[in-house]
């Protein structure tokens, strides 16, 4: 072991946390408890410290050798730091606030022990120094936090529970391929070497095959499109501590995985950017899309997610598209991430606090509940006016970077620099293209003002339809205990600080990603409050008052014969990617390649059979072949139908016992019935000696060609 311990304590230490905590909850429910708030404290304390003893010139580094066989390593820089810091954030405040949440929850022991396995494995991928190491604990995290999915055991829990752990697998057998392919093209999986090994590699089509593998594997837990199928299935079934975890880290987890990739093997490469532009367009847009339409709580935020992915992709694309003038890109992308968890922990919590007091998420049912609760209101509000863009609060500053991006790309454009660029190079880089991502990338943040506008009014300014209903929501004032609200608006309250001081505090932690992402010069500083940064912000906000007046105000309410509105599930739900195609069309598949390769083996066993047997083991003529038994049960069983014929005829001669059948037959069914069962055993015991032996010469063979 090698470098510096203080990383494998960062990554080991919540691990073991998580077994003594389980022992703990056995005895003790309230230690339990006060153990994993210990835990997750004293984890980001420790990342607190190494924060603020950050050095840009300095990287730690640790190496444990022969783990696996390629040993596992970390690192800690800039980006590595601040994203370590606001992964054991988040945890923090989640684990505090679910001592209340999960009081009346039943396997609360099970969620803690999965909660921090969770948190260690995260922290695992983002101090990972090597992709080897990434996919290591990125899959324990895919198999550790499928128990968040399925925590309350419910059908469409378990449903949604399926959907994600078959998107985390089939994902991260593509990753493991694409490392495969990547190992062998270039000899390293290292990420400080990628670079150089990249472009000193001559298969170029090989490296962009490996690309894409790993795209895919990243890309599904990130919730990019066309993976984003278990996203707004997982939220609304998981409990909200676990959601705003899903939503706000376990995503960007998939999404550092993408910028391993992007700024190493394909460094200002147009091509790949103009791929990533493709997702993150398709991605955010859907996901503003269907956030609109939804008319659940949770799913909405989680739809909402969807669409910030797509935000962040945009501004990886923009990272390539840009070259060497990709300062603005880089800054925007890491702001939004961090950003984009911060808002969520906050937004996610406090459908925590409606869901443990109504167990309601429909619109139409909470409707009202947080009219007369005003701490609730003012967290709630800084998550929305924050995920809005609106000015001052910190979704602004990065989506200004971003938006500052794209506006630069279309001056470049005009400058002639992608002019000798064709293909899919030069469709990405035309004028037209980059217009559209512009427009695009505005109304998408005007949808997410009316979609969280909507939401804001609809759970604390309008009135439930059922008077009774809303005078129980107004009477209730112990709606959250002292824990969940310092949870909650400790989180809030970053929220407008960041948005407040942008050059001071979010120009320094843009900057810890600089290194990381390999900016060649540091851009310009950005005046947030003049008129060209402040115009994008003040034009997504009109559109998106325009789409919640003239769309969700009159398109996506229904009035009832009592005059009163209610919000209509209107999404259609044959659009849905999963029931509609993935499920059928790879059960199809499935089913017709795996029958016409069984139905190749059978006839290909059946000829070699055959021609062995005509050949080799050819039959020799048999004079004679029993019915059924050998000699002995012949034997046995005429000895029995004598006996029995003889006791008709003397001691039983006036109650003769006939029987159905004679002992021959009885006898030899027995026979044949033990031999069934011998065979049956047999055939298990070999087939467990034959997977033995498999895996025994495939750990020799590996131990012989290691040493």
């Amino acid at each position: 072991m090698e470098g510096n311990l203080i990383l494998l304590f960062l990554v080991g230490y919540p691990i073991l946390g998580a077994i003594i905590t389980y022992l703990i909850g056995r005895f003790s429910k309230k230690a339990r408890d006060y153990a994993a708030q210990f835990i997750t404290i004293t984890e980001c304390l420790v990342f607190v410290f190494l924060f603020f003893r950050y050095d840009s010139t300095r990287t730690i580094t640790l190496t444990v050798k022969e783990f696996c066989g390629f040993g596992l390593h970390f690192a800690l820089d800039g980006f590595r730091v601040l994203y370590g810091l606001v992964a054991a954030l988040m945890w923090m405040m989640t684990t505090l606030f679910s001592e209340e949440y999960f009081k009346h929850y039943r396997n609360r022991n099970r969620y803690y022990l999965f909660q921090l396995l969770t948190l260690g494995a995260t922290v695992g991928v983002f101090l990972s120094s090597d992709l080897y190491t990434t996919f290591i604990f990125f899959e324990m995290m895919s198999f550790t936090s499928y128990v968040w999915v399925a925590q309350d055991e419910r059908r469409e829990s378990l449903r949604a529970a399926e959907t994600y752990l078959a998107v985390a697998v089939i994902g991260g057998l593509v990753m493991l391929m694409g490392l495969f392919i990547l190992y062998h093209a270039v000899g390293t999986l290292d990420m400080a070497s990628l670079l150089e090994a990249g472009r000193a590699c001559e298969q170029k089509g090989l490296l962009f095959a490996a690309g894409c593998c790993l795209l895919f594997g990243f890309g599904a837990k990130a919730g990019a499109f066309p993976l984003h199928i278990w996203l707004p299935k997982a939220h609304p079934v998981a409990p909200a501590p676990a959601s705003a975890l899903l939503s706000g880290i376990l995503t960007k987890s998939g999404v550092f995985g993408i910028l391993v990739v992007t700024c190493n093997l394909f460094l200002h490469d147009v091509v790949w950017g103009g791929l990533i532009l493709i997702i993150g367009l398709i991605t955010m847009f859907l996901g503003a899309l269907l956030a609109i339409f939804s008319v659940d709580l949770k799913r909405t935020l989680a739809c909402s997610s969807m669409s910030q992915i797509g935000f962040i992709l945009i501004g990886v694309a923009m990272q390539c598209l840009l070259g060497e003038e990709n300062g603005l890109a880089v800054r925007g992308t890491l702001l939004h991430m961090v950003n984009h968890s911060l808002i969520k922990l906050v937004l996610f919590m406090v459908a925590g606090v409606v869901f443990m007091n109504l167990h309601k998420l429909n619109l139409n049912e909470i409707r009202g509940f947080g009219r007369k609760k005003p701490l609730l209101n003012v967290a709630f509000l800084m998550g929305a006016l924050g995920i809005g863009g609106i000015p001052l609060w910190n979704g602004y500053v990065s989506k200004t970077l971003l938006h500052e991006a794209i506006v630069e790309a279309r001056a470049l454009q005009a400058d002639g620099m992608f002019a000798g660029a064709n293909g899919l190079a030069g469709l990405m880089t035309s004028g037209g293209m980059l217009r559209l991502t512009e427009i695009l990338f505005l109304v998408s943040g005007g949808m997410t003002v009316a979609y969280m506008l909507k939401l804001y009014i609809c759970v604390f300014v309008e009135k439930n339809t059922d008077e009774e209903t809303q005078q129980h929501f107004d009477g209730m004032k112990h709606y959250m205990n002292l824990k969940s609200m310092v949870a909650i608006l400790g989180s809030a309250v970053i929220l407008p600080i960041f948005g407040c001081m942008p050059n001071k505090i979010m120009g320094y932690l843009g900057a810890m990603g600089d290194g990381f992402m390999h900016v060649a010069q540091k851009p310009e500083a950005v005046a947030y409050f003049g008129w060209e940064s402040l115009k994008g912000g003040l034009i997504s906000i009109v559109i998106g008052l325009i789409l919640y007046g003239g769309v969700v105000r009159t398109c996506l309410m229904d009035r009832r014969e009592d005059g009163k509105t209610v919000y209509p599930d209107l999404w259609w739900k044959k659009l849905d990617l999963e029931n509609a195609v993935y499920r059928p069309l790879l059960l199809k598949v499935c089913v017709y390649v795996i029958g016409f390769f069984c139905r190749i083996c059978d006839r290909l066993v059946d000829t070699i059979v055959l021609l062995l047997r005509k050949t080799v083991y050819k039959e020799s003529p048999i004079p004679y072949e029993r019915e059924e038994g050998t000699l002995f049960t012949d034997l046995l069983g005429s000895v029995g139908d004598g006996m029995n014929h003889l006791l008709n005829k003397t001691f039983r001669r006036k109650q003769p016992k006939i029987l159905s059948c004679s002992y021959r037959h009885i006898i030899a069914g027995k026979r044949e019935e033990f031999r069934e069962n011998n065979v049956i055993i047999a055939r298990s015991l070999s087939f467990g000696l034959l997977l033995f032996c498999f895996g025994f010469i495939f750990t020799v063979t590996y131990i012989l060609f290691r040493s």
